[in-house]
């Protein structure tokens, strides 16, 4: 129920993004389609972050070091663009523009937006 919880938590926070960054745009007409269209992308979002995030920290951890962290900033940013490539090669009307302001704004909005709302519905696993 969890994970659930955690995908639609992460497909408002790419619809708040498209509502807030000019740059990144959800071009269907519906709202189903729309629902439909970020829940895919929340999955692809997902995968892209479980997969290739700890592969980039752990070759990258220098320049973690090196940059006090302001690094996840742009490879935040990459990942973003490729979860739009992805969505793309689906057909998924999601897009993002360009790298700088729409990526890395966007990762960054979507990232703290998931946090607080992580934050303030209960996942089922903190049961005490």
């Amino acid at each position: 129920m969890g994970i659930l919880i955690r995908l639609v938590i992460t497909a408002v926070s790419l619809w708040i993004a498209t509502l807030l960054i000019g740059g990144i745009r959800l071009t269907t007409d519906s709202i189903g389609g729309q629902i439909g269209t970020l829940l895919a992308v929340a999955v692809i979002f997902g995968i892209v972050n479980a997969v290739l995030r700890p592969i980039i920290k752990t070759i990258g951890c220098g320049l973690y070091v090196l940059t006090l962290g302001l690094i996840s900033l742009v490879i935040n940013g990459l990942l973003f663009l490729l979860v739009s490539w992805i969505a793309g090669q689906f057909d998924l009307p999601f897009h993002v523009d360009d790298f700088w302001p729409s990526a890395v704004l966007g990762a960054l909005l979507v990232g703290v937006v998931s946090w607080v709302l992580n934050m303030l519905v209960p996942d089922g696993g903190d049961d005490d």
